[in-house]
This record gives structure tokens, C-alpha cells and sequence, in this order.
């Protein structure tokens, strides 16, 4: 299949575009370079430098036959969304808008969507696909409200949807050794880059936001899920658009296991041999108690099973990537 894929510059868009090439897929990857590599772009994918807003743009792309799009360009950051949530509006959501209104013009049927566990009420159970939602902050309405839009334009427009909604994505990707492609965010919020850069002498400290949650040890808790694994069920949803397996369906992607930043510190301490400092900081405001995943539905729709599921696997991956980038930086996104 011909595909395109915005944000494929990006740390998920990237390792999903090495995924798709390695199925035997043509990619075109559209990024505007904001806050993805230029060099993230696996090789034998096309890259289109450019924003999702530019019409002309969209216009001229799409009408080069592609039979599908994924859509991952999205500013990700909740504490950023709380303090600007103009900007999360426009770039999400009207880029969002001005992205389908060219797909429905250019009578592209299949779309695979980069959502979030973000879009959740927080609960102690693991989450369901059917469960309430309810955002926590700005970052999660803007993918609810895209989500929303998506289920219109499937009941009036015909649009073929898959909407994936991610955990934790975290690791590096394992299809090239060392790994080529890992997590790196400008400014970098996620936790296990954040705890590896102390251990690399980058940063003097791990900041710990919170330690006064309703948790068994006051941190919040978060379901992790390897990149490889999040990329390889985006293949198999488009296979599954594809056969017309489904229409428009929803479905979480995570391992089902919750760990709390604690433990996940823990962790990294034992995988990196490296005593790592921290101090404790205030919550961030928008950060849900917790959130995992039950990813039965992907198991049994799509067929996809996590290769990676161990946290200790997922952080050594992580821990190797950061390694080979600390002696070869690339410098800043272009």
C-alpha cells in the first residue's frame, strides 16, 4: 500500500515508518521538523518537509494516489497544554481538521489515528476501550475532540477508521542493532529519557512530580508499552482496514501492567548499574493517578501480542539507544 505518514519524523511516527517499510509498504512521511529529526526518517521513506495547516500542500500530496494515512503529528505534552491550550487547539485539532477535510476531498477511505490513554477518566481497574472519558488535561480533549470528528466523518463521509489509543510508549526500536531510533522530546517531559540522562551525568537530578497519590508508594502509575510493539499494531490495523475487518473501531495498546514512577526509577537504577539522585517536586497539574491498559480487544481483533511486555527489557532498550546518541549527537531537530 501507498501510505502516507504525518509526524513520521517523530519517535513514533518514525519506528512505525521503519515497521511499515520492512512490511513492504511505500511511505511518504509530511513533518514540519518542529519537534522531529530529519534524520528519524528510516531510509526508503520519502520526506515531505511541511505543516499539516498548508492546504496547498495537503492538497498537492494526497492527490498522488495514497490508499491510506496515518496521523501522528500532534503537540503531546500535558503540563504544556495547561498552560497553552490555544496552541494545542490549533495545532491538534485544526490541523487535525484541515488534514481529513483534504483526505475527504481526495476520497482517501483508510485513516489510522495516534490517540491517548489520556482521553480516560482515571479508575484503579485496568481501562477499557468502552469506559468513561473524561481528560485530565487540554493535550487529552484535543485527541478526544479529533477522535469525535473521526466518528462523524466515518458515519457521513464513509471513512475507514482505526483509533489507537497509547500508554506509555517507551524504548527503543530493536529492528536495527544498536538501535537508531529511541525517544528524545524537545523539551524532554517523559520519564525513563528523563531518569536515563541522570544516569549519563546529562542532569544532576530526576525530578519525581508527586508523591502524594492514592498509590501504594505516593507516585502515579503508568502502563509501558515498547515501541516496537505500539508500531507493529499499527501494520496490523491497516492490514485490517484493509481485509475490512472492521469500519471504526477503538483500541488500547499497552501491556496491562501498571508501574508507578517509583518502581520504574527502581528499575532503571538496576539496568543501568548507576545510582540515580532525585527529588521529590510537586504534581504536575493534568497528571492522572493512573492509567493502564486491557488491550484484549487489540489481541483478539488485530491478533497482536507485545514482544516486549518486561519494563526491565523495555529501559535496557531505552538505555542503549541513549548510549549510542550521547556519543553521536545529532544536535537539535531541524
Amino acid at each position: 500500500m501507498k501510505i502516507l505518514v504525518t509526524g513520521g519524523a517523530g519517535y513514533i511516527g518514525s519506528v512505525t515508518t521503519d515497521h511499515l517499510l520492512q512490511a513492504g509498504h511505500e511511505v511518504v512521511v509530511l513533518d514540519n521538523l518542529s519537534h522531529g529529526y530529519r534524520e528519524m526518517v528510516p531510509q526508503g521513506a520519502e520526506l515531505v518537509e511541511g505543516d499539516i495547516h498548508d492546504k496547498a500542500l495537503l492538497r498537492e500530496i494526497l492527490g498522488r494516489g495514497f490508499e491510506a494515512v496515518m496521523h501522528f503529528a500532534a503537540l503531546i505534552e500535558a503540563g504544556e497544554s495547561m498552560a497553552d491550550p490555544i496552541k494545542y487547539f490549533d495545532n491538534n485539532v485544526v490541523g487535525s481538521e484541515t488534514l481529513l477535510a483534504e483526505i475527504v476531498r481526495a476520497k482517501i477511505k483508510q485513516f489510522i489515528f495516534s490517540s491517548t490513554a489520556a482521553v480516560y477518566q482515571s479508575k484503579d481497574e485496568p481501562l477499557r476501550e468502552a469506559d468513561p472519558l473524561k481528560p485530565a488535561n487540554v493535550y487529552g480533549q484535543t485527541k478526544l475532540m479529533i477522535e469525535e470528528m473521526l466518528g462523524w466523518l466515518n458515519q457521513t463521509k464513509g471513512l475507514r477508521v482505526g483509533i489507537f489509543r497509547y500508554f506509555n510508549a517507551a524504548g527503543a526500536s530493536l529492528l536495527e542493532t544498536p538501535p537508531k531510533r529511541g525517544e528524545a522530546h524537545i523539551p524532554e517531559t517523559h520519564i525513563i529519557p528523563n531518569i536515563l540522562a541522570v544516569a549519563l551525568g546529562q542532569q544532576p537530578e530526576f525530578k519525581l512530580y508527586g508523591n502524594d497519590y492514592p498509590t501504594p508508594d505516593g507516585s502515579c502509575i503508568r502502563d509501558y508499552i515498547h515501541i516496537d510493539d505500539l508500531a507493529e499494531a499499527h501494520v496490523l490495523g491497516l492490514e485490517a482496514l484493509k481485509q475490512n475487518q472492521f469500519e471504526f473501531e477503538v483500541f488500547n495498546l499497552g501491556n496491562g501492567q501498571g508501574f508507578s514512577n517509583q518502581e520504574v526509577l527502581a528499575a532503571a537504577r538496576e539496568v543501568t548499574g548507576r545510582d540515580i539522585a532525585v527529588t521529590i517536586q510537586g504534581r504536575r497539574e493534568g497528571d492522572a493517578v493512573r492509567l493502564v491498559a486491557a488491550s484484549d480487544k487489540a489481541k483478539t481483533v488485530l491478533g497482536w501480542t507485545p514482544k516486549h511486555p518486561e519494563l526491565k527489557e523495555i529501559i535496557a532498550s531505552a538505555w542503549a539507544w541513549h548510549q549510542v546518541k550521547d556519543k553521536h549527537e545529532t544536535g537539535k531537530p531541524e
